[in-house]
């Protein structure tokens, strides 16, 4: 890929301020200046790319999509149900990732009838750990994956909540630069192997990512904003991928569609969790 969900949001959001013509609207113009700030190698090493780093986790069978939606209402319960000492102010993001991971991971331990070590991820802008903050319209993948591993007794709310604001909160300016320039990809490419030999043994993983603050709803060609923004899902196909969970704003904003692709007989489990259907609906009407 040539970017990440930020550059597409980025690139969408200049099309229609173009298709609009709106001459008191600044259109904003790309930046390409991450081959400068994060030098690139011609000889990529193959166990450093995407597709290697999911393999082991991949399984082969029947995945369907479901689309869980947690209003407002329900997200402030969340985040009052979550909140520690170690955090006392969970955001929208955390608190839909753990009552999902939690729920996923007890979906996976009702099928098989055990539970394994899950390894739960977080793709990370790095344009806002940067400092100063890098340009949003800086086109590329500035991401990273923050990583935690959870096991059966952490599978409670809270502390769930607490291993992923201590992963997502990991990388930091600090990370960001050691990444750039002439050393930058030794450091990246040391950083994904000391992390390959740490999970060497976790089979089990689910994918977050969050396009919650990419403003998709505010994207006008001139004929006015969406109605709904959604994602296309699998219905039933057998294929080899990863469980993985998208998560996007609702139309008002202050609530969040989490995109669960699944395999199904473990979806079979989630889709009635009593828990999960406590915070979510289960593929509502986008209309209202």
């Amino acid at each position: 890929m040539i970017g990440d969900g930020t550059t597409f949001s980025s690139f969408m959001k200049s099309w229609a301020a173009t298709a609009r013509k709106t001459l008191e609207e600044a259109v904003c113009r790309p930046s390409f200046d991450a081959s400068s700030l994060f030098p690139p190698r011609d000889a990529y090493p193959r166990e450093a790319t995407a597709k290697a780093q999911f393999a082991r986790f991949k399984k082969t069978g029947r995945f369907v999509t479901r689309r869980f939606v947690f209003e407002a209402k329900a997200i402030v319960d969340l985040k009052a149900k979550a909140t520690s000492s170690s955090v006392q102010h969970p955001t929208r993001v955390e608190v839909v990732s753990a009552i999902l991971s939690k729920c996923i991971m007890t979906a996976v331990k009702t099928k098989t009838g055990s539970h394994k070590p899950t390894l739960l991820t977080h793709a990370v802008n790095l344009r806002r750990k940067a400092r100063p903050p890098l340009s949003a319209h800086l086109v590329g993948n500035i991401i990273c994956h923050a990583n935690t591993l959870c096991t059966d007794d952490e599978a409670d709310l809270d502390g769930l909540v607490s291993l992923l604001r201590e992963a997502i909160t990991k990388p930091d300016a600090d990370f960001v630069r050691s990444l750039q320039g002439a050393g930058g990809f030794r450091n990246y490419f040391q950083a994904l192997k000391d992390e390959d030999e740490e999970y060497a043994d976790v089979k089990d993983r689910i994918t977050f990512t969050s396009s919650s603050s990419f403003g998709f709803y505010e994207i006008d060609f001139g004929w006015g904003k969406p109605i709904w923004v959604g994602l296309a899902g699998f219905g039933g196909s057998i294929i080899s991928f990863a469980t993985t969970v998208v998560l996007m704003n609702t139309r008002l904003g202050d609530g969040i569609e989490a995109y669960v692709f699944l395999l199904e007989d473990y979806m079979n489990f989630l889709q009635v969790d009593k828990e999960l259907l406590a915070f979510a609906t289960l593929d509502p009407s986008p209309l209202g």
